[in-house]
């Protein structure tokens, strides 16, 4: 009687698995970067002070969800290692579903003074701890199901989580403060982004719940090949820290400044270098992410066929080079003029800019980070083995994602202001091309730049690797040698 292989389960099937995965991440994403971009609302809401003093608290409490992101990828990465993906998967969309609602309700400094600020930093950390383990546990979850030879593509799905959840913060800001008028928005309107977590967080725990432990995962822990402490395992062993800091410095901390500089320091230089207006900066780029946004598939497929690191690294050196010539066309686009505020402070305001122009710019700057993320996931789920891979992977991509590129923002725009008013760094003026107004790009360009030169050197291309022998082989590749033996007349395999 010939046998046939078992069909497989409508929760664990590739589309399943991607969505599941993807929604959850893209929500978590949504919740951590609605403060990045309601930054300047929350500040006299939340921080006692002048102006100057209460935003210079708003984005210290910004980069305070940075800060603790690699301690949530050894907390989470080793309960994803030593339990399993899902329950963490469950409890990091939780954590960040909770923090962000509360956020949304959280009284202001008015009416529980230092409580307010306080408890603020506690809930952006708590939200950046959860950050912090969800992303390895949704690249290896994805990863997992997937075979060797189409890891690329289908974890480029997870790849565009990240940017589809900045659109969709700025798409949800941009909505309710068209509707609501700029003064009920700033007064409790911002608010009710924060508020809206709840509803998808209940979507993405109800359809996660469906999900199963990964294939690979559940082989690996029947056969005993899982650990028991990951944590000893990934940073107790030389050879695998060896392994972390080439991941950290050779690829993911130059893929970090590339997206950070391509998705928020390019809106921050819009709207405060070159003075365009608020609806203006957010359309050019909500049509900038929504036409770049399929290249990470594209890239995560090609990758498949060419390699992780010519992508990568290709995509980090064109940044390099490009990005002067783009930002110098992104002014000659704004039309800045100098100008005043409503205080009377001197500012830079653009003069009828040219919208296509600046959204071709920044659409090139995010194709660039299509090149350099889309593949990334793969590449570090095939650099680590599976029984630390939870945690080994999570650490050098929070580490290059949450310090070399979170704090890309503030430290661009200090380097620049500090070369516009002289100083220290008043020769930075001179040898940037285009003048000091340019002076920030200096950083990402430097960290781009070593993790060419670090990656292309050290790190060894992954694309052949083959996770699925750690445990066997993949069930569509066993499946496949069993029936070419039963076509062949031997004897199929259970």
């Amino acid at each position: 009687m010939e046998a046939t292989a078992p069909a497989r389960a409508p929760n664990t099937s590739i589309p399943f698995v991607i969505g599941a995965s993807a929604i959850g991440t893209v929500i978590e994403w949504y919740d951590f970067y609605l403060y990045a971009v309601l930054a300047t609302f929350l500040a006299p809401v939340f921080f006692p002070g002048d102006p100057t003093a209460q935003v210079l608290s708003a984005l210290a409490t910004f980069g305070a969800g940075f800060a603790v992101r690699p301690f949530g990828a050894l907390v989470f990465g080793r309960i994803g290692d030593k339990t399993g993906r899902k329950v963490a998967f469950l409890l990091t969309v939780s954590i960040m579903g909770g923090a962000t609602v509360l956020v949304g309700l959280l009284p202001g400094y008015a009416q529980i003074g230092i409580f307010a600020p306080i408890l603020l930093v506690a809930l952006r950390m708590l939200q950046g701890l959860a950050l912090g383990g969800e992303y390895g546990g949704a690249a290896i979850y994805v990863a997992e199901h997937a075979p060797d030879r189409k890891r690329g593509m289908y974890t480029s799905w997870i790849q565009t989580t990240a940017t589809i959840g900045l659109f969709l913060a700025l798409a949800v800001i941009l909505i309710f403060r068209l509707t609501l008028g700029p003064e009920t928005f700033a007064s409790f309107g911002w608010r009710i982004p924060f508020l809206l977590s709840a509803i998808l967080v209940a979507g993405a725990l109800y359809i996660r719940f469906k999900l199963q432990e990964t294939p690979l995962y559940t082989r690996a822990k029947e056969q005993g090949k899982t650990s028991s402490a990951p944590l000893r395992d990934s940073l107790g062993n030389r050879r695998n820290w060896r392994l972390i800091l080439l991941a950290l410095f050779g690829m993911t901390a130059g893929q970090a400044v590339v997206w950070y500089t391509g998705q928020f320091y390019a809106l921050s230089f819009m709207t405060v270098q070159l003075g365009v207006g608020f609806v203006d900066a957010y359309t050019v780029m909500l049509i900038a992410i929504a036409l770049a946004t399929p290249f990470f598939i594209f890239f995560g497929w090609l990758s498949d066929q060419i390699g992780r690191k010519p992508i990568i690294l290709g995509g980090c050196l064109i940044a390099a080079v490009a990005y002067f010539p783009i930002f110098n066309a992104m002014k000659g686009f704004a039309h800045p003029a100098p100008g005043t505020d409503a205080t009377g402070k001197a500012i830079q305001i653009a003069q009828d800019p040219n919208i296509v122009g600046l959204t071709a710019m920044v659409f090139l700057m995010i194709v660039l980070v299509t090149m350099v993320y889309g593949p990334i996931a793969a590449f570090l789920v095939e650099y680590f083995p599976a029984k630390i891979r939870y945690t080994s992977l999570s650490l050098p991509y929070h580490l290059g994602n949450g310090e070399f590129g979170g704090w890309l923002p503030f430290i661009a725009t200090a380097i620049t202001a500090a070369a516009v008013a002289g100083g220290g760094l008043a020769w930075l003026g001179d040898v940037t091309p285009g003048g000091s107004t340019f002076a920030g790009l200096w950083y990402p360009i430097v960290v781009a730049m070593m993790s060419v030169i670090v990656g292309g050197i050290a790190i060894r291309e992954t694309k052949n690797v083959r996770i699925w022998d750690e445990v066997g082989g993949h069930q569509d590749d066993l499946n496949a040698a069993a029936d070419a033996r039963a076509a062949a007349g031997g004897t199929l395999a259970g």
